[in-house]
């Protein structure tokens, strides 16, 4: 693995980089990361990152409770880390927790429920909570806060640029990723293509935000809308992935022609928005006149592109958005289940497969809007999706991990089939809860949707 200091003198080493993430099946780990919504239960506002109960406060007390060390930005608090994972902050003060590199989902879970206890009982003696919701179901962008981190400065000003709803993404959505490993290019490139077909039906089985500023938003997914209308040249399918010959060249190629955010330069952040990472390899970075490219610049530009499936040392999977605390769990389990065992990987291709580069894109489409409603190639998006849990149940079947209780790791995947058998999403059912239950309350809805 190259340090981040070391300068980078060619492409190759660009490529190796992306390259030195193949591992042997036994050190294949799961990386599982979850945002939720910071707000305060009496007037339902997000939380400032200033005050008595702010963000920052927050961070503090948290580092306190947890023994992490606090990450800091000019002096502001902004993070923690510890136990191999970190939380950081979302441009709208969304909480982020990158869980380490785990074994199981059995870990997984373990690591998310220590998680939400501690930030419970830091929050609940300050009238703080946190919602498990893919986008703000009443907030507006204008009373979102901003974190004082440099690079969403950055951002804020370039995103208005390149889609109407960048902003939205930055400051109002919520996602469950998880981060999976390979084996080598070929495995890679398996595994790239088949997740990526298949993000729209996690899409479909995630989709959780149905409401925009305390109304239907018309979709299953808001969140998954947004992305498609919030920057081409960052986000999107990959169609080259699908390409015969697909490998880590290709991938640093497409990265390489990603426009730039930033830099990192003593301390600070340096606005290169929009320019060439090609040119900063040349010494020609308008930005940065006669500076090349350390590594570590690599891996920051590398986490400046937004696919439905991103690839650093691992693989990403960037479909879903965020829930309540099962389907946090689920995640992982829907995606080991089909990428970590060969017959489950080959089963999920072939799901997929006969796709033409159009249904994908349509799907992507339909998917956020009519969710498990959707079709693609003459089928539903639910039977597609039912289909896809029974082959990742197999997949961890043959995993075999069991946790503590002796359960193996497919007791994870029954909140996502149940609500594929169902036909209906969580946004779906939070719109029809709202208005018919709930009264259209939204404290009632905030006290049934938080952790």
């Amino acid at each position: 693995m190259s340090e981040p200091g070391e300068p980078v003198e060619s492409i190759d080493q660009l490529t190796a980089y992306l390259e030195s993430g193949c591992k042997p099946r036994d050190s294949w780990k799961i990386g599982t990361e979850h945002e939720k919504f910071v707000f305060c239960r009496t007037n339902l506002r997000p939380i400032p990152y200033d005050g008595e109960t702010g963000i920052r406060a927050i961070l503090e007390k948290l580092s306190i409770e947890t023994g992490w060390d606090v990450i800091r930005e000019r002096d502001l608090p902004i993070g923690l880390k510890g136990e191999g994972a970190s939380v950081s902050l979302e441009p709208g003060g969304q909480f982020e927790l990158s869980g380490a590199p785990l074994d199981t989902i059995h870990e997984t879970c373990d690591e998310v429920h220590r998680h939400l206890a501690a930030i419970e009982k830091v929050c609940e003696p300050m009238g703080v909570a946190f919602l498990g919701m893919g986008f703000a179901p009443t907030w507006t962008l204008d009373e979102t806060p901003r974190m004082p981190k440099g690079r969403y400065d950055i951002m804020r000003r370039y995103m208005p640029q390149k889609g109407s709803l960048g902003l939205d993404m930055m400051h109002r959505t919520c996602t469950v990723q998880v981060n999976l490993d390979f084996a080598s290019e070929a495995d890679m490139a398996m595994k790239f293509k088949t997740s990526l077909a298949l993000q729209p039906i996690a899409t479909a089985l995630f989709a959780n935000s149905g409401l925009y500023e305390g109304r239907p938003s018309g979709y299953a997914s808001y969140r998954a809308h947004i992305w498609t209308d919030t920057d081409p040249d960052r986000t999107g399918l990959l169609n080259f992935v699908f390409e015969d010959g697909f490998g880590f060249e290709r991938y640093t190629d497409y990265m390489l022609d990603v426009p730039m955010y930033f830099l990192r330069r003593e301390g600070g952040f340096v606005d290169a928005a929009g320019q060439s990472f090609r040119d900063f390899m040349r010494g020609a970075l308008p930005a940065a006149p006669g500076a090349r490219p350390t590594m570590g610049d690599w891996e920051d530009h590398l986490s400046t592109a937004f696919p439905e499936v991103r690839m650093k040392t691992f693989l990403e999977m960037r479909g879903a958005d965020s829930g309540p605390w099962a389907r946090i769990c689920a995640l992982p389990a829907l995606w080991v289940g089909l990428l970590y065992d060969d017959d489950a990987l080959a089963a999920a291709w072939d799901i997929a497969k006969g796709w033409t580069r159009e249904a994908r894109e349509q799907l992507r489409v339909d998917a956020a809007r009519q969710g498990l409603k959707a079709r693609v190639d003459g089928r539903s998006v639910r039977e597609i999706a039912l289909e896809a849990l029974a082959v990742a149940r197999e997949g961890l079947r043959r995993r075999a991990r069991r946790g503590n209780l002796k359960e193996d790791e497919t007791t994870y995947l029954d909140p996502l089939v149940r609500i594929a058998e169902s036909g209906e999403t969580m946004g779906e059912l939070t719109v029809r809860l709202f208005e018919t239950e709930l009264g259209g309350d939204p404290k009632r809805l905030f006290e049934a949707c938080k952790y």
